[in-house]
């Protein structure tokens, strides 16, 4: 099966456990590798022909600024399933990674990453 791949998808997002960290928010950082057909596509050169990325992309940026969740992982799941049920994917692996998370311990970021499938 053929791969669309985005890496970097970027946003400022209010989630996280506490109240406080979902008022003041962080920065997030998709990247989405989604599973398709993209030899019609790429025989036609025709957009409309494959799934176009642009709009995953803008999904994923509505969802993560839009919506507010608790968990890392329910951020996920909603992403995943929203790109299953509006785009012709058969399979969405995403990594869902909280940059600069508000713990003692400094680190770069803290991460979930899901497999779900049509």
């Amino acid at each position: 099966m053929d791969k669309l791949i985005l890496k970097g998808i970027r946003f400022h997002g209010h989630h996280g456990v506490p109240e406080a960290e979902r008022q003041v928010g962080g920065h997030y950082e998709v990247d989405a590798t989604l599973r398709c057909a993209l030899a019609n596509s790429g025989n036609t050169d025709a957009l409309a022909d494959t799934v176009n990325y642009a709009e995953v992309v803008a999904r994923i940026v509505e969802i993560g600024t839009q919506q507010s969740f608790q968990l890392i992982e329910a951020l996920a799941e909603n992403i995943a399933s929203v790109i299953l049920e509006q785009f012709a994917v058969d399979e969405v692996h995403l990594t869902v990674k909280k940059l600069n998370p508000p713990i003692e311990q400094p680190i770069d970021y803290f991460a979930v990453e899901i497999f779900r499938n049509a």
